[in-house]
């Protein structure tokens, strides 16, 4: 117990003076993000964004001319890829450069827990995203996937510090237990000052304080968007939590919301959809679920 205190006091306390900010989220991905969960994604826009990032270009064009799409033309511009392959394809590739870019470490057990942790973020921000546009709560459809998106900020700033303090400190050499416990603990206040450090809306810091909150501001519908989100994603067991006996429709979120069982089945489907958070899904949750889905 001594331990874990020294740990968690010592961590708190890097977290404190920590005066860098994470890499930012590739601004590109998002907005292709936003427009891929739109019902008719408009293929002019897609293709423009597509094309202002080279590096994501590049990657779309050597798939659309990989062995599983290659036809009978070889595929030279963006916009014949994006046909060739198809939207689900193009949100795939997106997220996986996401991942690639922020969610990844050379040390084993850090990187295992931010693939979990892409997963879940980027889960929650597809079904905030999705049942923005079901209820009558003034959320934008963009506000809500961003909120989804940077809602367990904390979690990675404190996985990136600990990953940058183990060059120097064995106090950090810890459990899988142990980890998911700190981070459990901090995140939530961490990810708050964080969004603030770097000057996002207010409102996304206060989502990211607040969405384990008990006795939450039910007003807040960006709030309860996330929640409801977080509590889909742990039902269906991405992040690290898998607990299929949650009953969607009978949570707070949910009644607050107002949200149809339908509306709750178009976002679980549109999960689904996407192979690389379905894998993750698929993955043995024993040795990563120990954070409760309160």
């Amino acid at each position: 117990m001594k331990n874990k205190e020294k740990i968690f006091a010592q961590l708190n306390k890097f977290l404190e003076s920590e005066q860098g900010t994470l890499p930012v989220f590739s601004a590109v991905s998002l907005r292709i993000q936003l427009e891929l969960i739109k019902d008719s994604p408009d293929l002019n826009i897609i293709e423009r964004l597509i094309i202002e990032d080279q590096s994501l270009s590049s990657t779309v064009l050597r798939i659309a001319n990989s062995v599983t799409y290659f036809g009978l033309f070889e595929t030279t511009t963006v916009r014949s890829a994006i046909i060739r392959i198809g939207m689900a394809e193009i949100m795939q590739i997106v997220c996986v450069d996401i991942n690639n870019n922020l969610f990844s470490s050379h040390d084993s057990q850090i990187d295992a827990i931010m693939k979990k942790l892409w997963q879940h973020s980027v889960g929650c921000a597809f079904t905030a995203g999705i049942l923005a546009n079901t209820i009558d709560g003034g959320v934008k459809r963009e506000e809500a996937f961003s909120a989804g998106l940077f809602h367990d900020i904390g979690k990675l700033l404190i996985l990136k510090v600990i990953e940058e303090k183990r060059k120097k400190y064995k106090l950090f050499e810890i459990s899988n237990e142990l980890l998911l416990e700190a981070i459990a603990s901090l995140h939530a206040r961490h990810g708050y000052l964080l969004l603030n450090r770097i000057k996002l809306p207010k409102m996304y810091a206060v989502v990211a304080r607040d969405h384990h909150l008990k006795n939450c501001d039910r007003s807040n519908h960006l709030l309860m968007l996330v929640k409801l989100a977080n509590t889909l994603c742990h039902q269906m067991g991405m992040g690290f939590v898998n607990d299929p006996a949650i009953d969607i429709m009978t949570t707070e979120e949910a009644i607050v919301l107002k949200v149809s069982a339908p509306d709750v089945e178009k976002a679980r489907n549109y999960l689904l959809k996407n192979p690389s958070l379905v894998e993750l899904a698929d993955d043995p949750p024993g040795r990563l679920s120990t954070e409760p889905h309160t």
